[in-house]
């Protein structure tokens, strides 16, 4: 249903941009702009783009979290909180990768081939409408990894696994990037591998020590004093405190 809403919307926007780009168009001549400065080669250009659409869907799953711990039958605004406050994180990420690829004249042309779902590339080439307005739809249309979870402890393990997942990936893009030259290129690409382990890497080695260590607290409290245990450790969670 949302997802009809959300092509309700873009059915709209189609209607819209096809009055506005009958009564105003607006044609520059093509600027012939030197590529010398564009020096990520193909291998990297794409881990990169693939890394978008994982903290993407890394992102919705942790909506889908926040969502799921939110409900009136489940109850629980910390693990609530610390899920939705994650979603921020993995989406800000996803921006983030965008902004290095756009800094480094990665995503000059073809856009719209960095948002793989099919609908939303069907919108995209029909209506004209912007990379951002395809990128938010984008957002809404990707799929979660699941949609509820038994208790907190299953979903606190979920996370790490998926925290687990996407630093394996950012370590790929490392890999890919640092490798000897092949047919005459050079792989060693020292900006992004800096960038990746300055601003990412730490941060999810960090993310999964302090998901471990919930983990490992709840499964004590649980077993001590069963569901009122996942209850006070829920407020611990809300309170900000560490646990």
């Amino acid at each position: 249903m949302f997802k009809l809403s959300l092509l309700c919307v873009a059915a709209v926007l189609f209607v819209a941009s096809q009055e506005a780009h009958g009564k105003m168009t607006c044609k520059l001549p093509q600027v012939q702009i030197p590529d010398d400065w564009i020096t990520m080669v193909s291998p990297c250009t794409k881990k990169m783009k693939e890394q978008v659409q994982e903290e993407l869907t890394a992102a919705m799953t942790y909506f889908a979290m926040g969502a799921h711990f939110s409900k009136d039958t489940v109850n629980r605004p910390g693990f609530a909180k610390i899920f939705f406050d994650s979603a921020s994180e993995e989406r800000d990420h996803a921006i983030k990768i965008i902004g290095y690829l756009l800094m480094r004249g990665g995503l000059t042309k073809d856009i719209s081939q960095l948002i793989r779902d099919p609908v939303c590339k069907y919108i995209y080439n029909l209506c004209y409408i912007t990379f951002i307005s395809c990128f938010i739809i984008y957002i809404y249309l990707q799929q979660p990894l699941s949609e509820t979870w038994a208790d907190g402890l299953s979903a606190l393990k979920d996370a790490l696994k998926l925290e687990a997942h996407v630093t394996r990936k950012i370590r790929d893009i490392a890999t890919t990037c640092e490798e000897p030259g092949r047919e005459g290129q050079d792989f060693n690409d020292y900006h992004l591998v800096d960038w990746l382990t300055g601003d990412f890497l730490t941060e999810q080695y960090e993310g999964q020590r302090d998901l471990a260590g919930k983990i490992s607290n709840l499964g004590k409290m649980l077993e001590a004093h069963g569901a009122l245990g996942e209850f006070l450790f829920d407020k611990k969670l809300l309170s900000g405190a560490s646990v």
